[in-house]
């Protein structure tokens, strides 16, 4: 199974959206396996957001990150990158489509709720930064049979 990391952003927090978002993943399939609302500090969040740095929007992303409490995820899922992705929607909430996070909760391009980890490689790393091993759960989330096809022995 594949792993993922989603930020629930200030805005999402600040709005009460936590639960709205939680359940649309595991509504999806995706199970939980680490989770924790933390005050993000500016140095992490500049080493989150690096590869941005040159960007103008640079340090009013690191602001907005570190405004408020974020809720921290580690989910995961058979392509959980992509599956989370497509449930997150296009990055301004204007243009993405109904039916994905942004698009149903969002308007702008900079508060847009949340993130979520753009290839396998990425999550890796931004777990890695967010999470010790030991604040994960490991657990066979019991629905799993019912997800996934798993007759040839892997997730279908």
């Amino acid at each position: 199974m594949d792993r993922t990391l989603i930020i629930l952003k200030p805005d999402a927090v600040q709005r009460g959206l936590m639960g709205a978002i939680i359940s649309r993943f595991e509504a999806k399939g995706l199970a939980v396996m680490a989770m924790k609302m933390v005050k993000l500090s500016r140095a992490t969040t500049e080493a989150h957001y690096e590869m941005h740095r040159e960007r103008p929007f640079f340090n009013s992303l690191v602001n907005f990150m570190t405004s408020g409490p974020v809720v921290l995820m580690v989910l995961e899922g058979n392509h959980a990158v992509d599956v989370s992705r497509k449930l997150i929607g296009a990055t301004a909430g204007f243009k993405a489509e109904p039916g994905t996070i942004r698009g149903d909760f969002g308007m702008s391009g900079a508060n847009n709720l949340i993130h979520g980890s753009d290839s396998n490689e990425s999550a890796k790393i931004e777990i890695d930064r967010f999470f010790k091993p030991e604040e994960f759960c490991s657990y066979e989330p019991a629905l799993r049979n019912w997800i996934y096809d798993m007759s040839g022995g892997k997730p279908q």
